[in-house]
């Protein structure tokens, strides 16, 4: 059995109903996990819940998968050879303003939540925004109450002054879920290199997404993907680095909102034309691609998964 994979992003379609098979396309040997977007800015709190309690159902139906809320429960589904799935928040406006509705979606299975997605809300700024004024008061109070009930605070989406405001005002681990180096590839969705410090200073992973037009012109390859690895193993250390698909099972749904809404989505996702991800079966092949490179079995297994769940243990543990 290979080292543990911890995909910390990945998209369903975020309909009622809609199936979870394709989840276990991550599946291999190795112990397996999985964060489910549950909700970004066109969702309110009712639209997420209703989202969680379906996915839910529908695992719980799936021999191949489990909905885990602590460590012990991922370890427990990892060695049954079940996917382990938790959730995530790409955006504050699924809380609907109420701090208190934070709790309740913990219960459900978030374990993750960036405060803005793209643009300005109530919470802080956004990558695509022409000023990034950082966080607001709400903001801060979002982050801290994300400290105390256990959920990570997750800067992939937020301006670059927003996502170093995150990393001060969180009491632990912050991460950048899915977001790739902007020294490597100049992108608003990536992160500079001092984001990445202040990101590895709380403990926290920076997790290197699988989406073409951030690593690359449209390039979702390992190879794109290892060049932005090594370069953050180099800037912040092996125990700071992580991986992420950012895969969207839902791309066609996708691809349509970013034509629909141009305002949105600027032309930093269009520039390429349609955008290309990693499939989960390339995704999946990393630890034996990186090996290939010369890379140790204890780095590899650091960034494949050992970090996040080092994030894991010392955060989810607070619920």
């Amino acid at each position: 059995m290979g080292s543990l994979v911890w995909d910390q992003h990945a998209c369903l379609p975020l309909v009622v109903g809609t199936g979870v098979e394709p989840l276990t396309r991550l599946a291999s040997p190795a112990p397996t996990f999985v964060s489910v977007n549950a909700g970004y800015r066109p969702q309110s709190f009712a639209d997420s819940t209703a989202l969680l309690t379906s996915f839910r159902a529908s695992i719980a139906a799936h021999p191949g998968l489990r909905t885990v809320g602590t460590v012990d429960e991922l370890r427990a589904a990892t060695a049954s050879g079940q996917v382990a799935v938790a959730f995530d928040l790409e955006d504050a406006n699924p809380l609907d303003g109420d701090l208190d509705n934070l709790a309740r979606l913990a219960e459900l299975g978030v374990h993750t939540v960036a405060p803005t997605y793209n643009h300005a809300n109530r919470a802080g700024s956004g990558c695509l925004d022409a000023t990034d004024a950082g966080l607001t008061r709400w903001g801060r109070d979002l982050v801290a109450r994300m400290n105390e009930v256990g959920v990570v605070p997750d800067g992939s989406h937020c301006g670059r002054r927003t996502g170093l405001d995150i990393a001060a005002s969180s009491s632990g681990p912050v991460v950048y879920s899915h977001s790739c180096m902007a020294a490597v590839w100049e992108h608003p969705r990536n992160i500079t290199d001092d984001q990445a410090r202040a990101c590895a200073e709380t403990g926290g992973v920076v997790g290197i997404t699988g989406v073409g037009i951030f690593l690359g012109p449209n390039t979702p390859t390992l190879e794109a993907m290892a060049r932005h690895l090594e370069y953050a193993v180099e800037l912040v250390g092996i125990e700071h680095v992580g991986v992420s698909t950012d895969h969207s099972f839902d791309a066609d749904d996708f691809l349509a909102e970013i034509a629909a809404n141009p305002e949105v989505f600027d032309e930093s996702y269009t520039r390429w034309g349609p955008i290309q991800w990693m499939p989960p079966e390339d995704f999946v092949r990393l630890e034996a691609f990186l090996a290939g490179r010369g890379w140790s079995p204890s780095d590899i297994a650091a960034v494949t998964g050992g970090n996040f769940l080092r994030v894991a243990e010392r955060v989810w543990a607070r619920r």
